[in-house]
């Protein structure tokens, strides 16, 4: 099956939002977070998505179930995020196309910046595009490292950086565009070889560039659209700026809002 396909992680628990409701349908002005996702991939062209489900999954398939383009696949025991992706290699041996993979707790992501994703993925035949974003509040997430002409080397996470990569402020967003069948690949050859015990969706791309395959790059994010919301005040954070969105949106249409805040 040809096109463009999309996997969205929705098996994560609510541990740091103190909750037994599921992160991902936590609401955004009135909606559950991932349904932002969801029409993200959707406006970005994606023609097929596959949800992620685990941590009470029952709930979030009952709430996603009214989408009738959205397929699922279990994560009964959550031993990371490629061991997530694992949980869908069936849907992926039937698709021959590009691959977004999303985190479903990120209602801010923007089109333009998966329609780049896709678009760099397909003009330089890229087995994996990694979305980055730049910002000094770098701290705990994973950087970019790149070799002296520019081009990608290798993600490292915070807790196996060198005092010298945790100065680098080019960070992986979690947004990736892989090819469906170097993505299929890439999954049997990870290893659970870390502090976790976890299979890790960022050691696709180093296996892939090990193999040769290209590798890029992409700073086609914004941090404040990369925010993934894992505290109430996260998710406040990510309630307000959707609301200064819309109420610019009515106030350059001629809608007066008097006190805006």
């Amino acid at each position: 099956m040809s096109g463009s396909m999309a996997i969205i992680l929705a098996a994560g628990k609510s541990t740091r939002m103190k909750s037994a409701l599921p992160k991902v349908l936590h609401n955004v002005c009135g909606r559950p977070m991932i349904e932002y996702v969801i029409d993200a991939a959707r406006s970005a062209g994606v023609t097929r998505i596959v949800a992620i489900v685990g941590h009470r999954a029952e709930m979030v398939q009952a709430e996603l179930s009214k989408h009738r383009d959205i397929e699922f696949a279990l994560q009964a025991e959550q031993k990371g995020t490629g061991h997530a992706v694992m949980m869908c290699q069936e849907q992926l041996r039937s698709h021959h196309g590009p691959v977004l993979v999303l985190a479903g707790d990120t209602p801010l992501l923007k089109r333009e910046s998966l329609e780049s994703l896709l678009k760099t993925q397909k003009e330089q035949g890229a087995a994996c595009v990694i979305g980055t974003a730049v910002t000094e509040a770098n701290f705990g997430l994973g950087r970019i490292i790149r070799n002296g002409q520019g081009q990608f080397e290798k993600i490292v996470e915070e807790k196996d950086a060198t005092p010298e990569e945790k100065k680098v402020q080019e960070i992986n967003t979690g947004c990736y565009a892989f090819d469906s069948q170097g993505l299929l690949a890439s999954l049997d050859k990870i290893r659970p070889n870390n502090s976790q015990a976890e299979y890790y969706l960022t050691d696709c791309p180093r296996v892939l560039k090990d193999e040769g395959r290209t590798i890029v790059a992409l700073e086609a994010f914004d941090m404040v659209e990369a925010l993934g919301v894992n505290t109430r005040e996260q998710l406040a954070q990510v309630t307000r700026t959707l609301l200064q969105a819309a109420m610019s949106r009515w106030m350059v249409n001629g809608t007066t809002i008097v006190v805006p805040e």
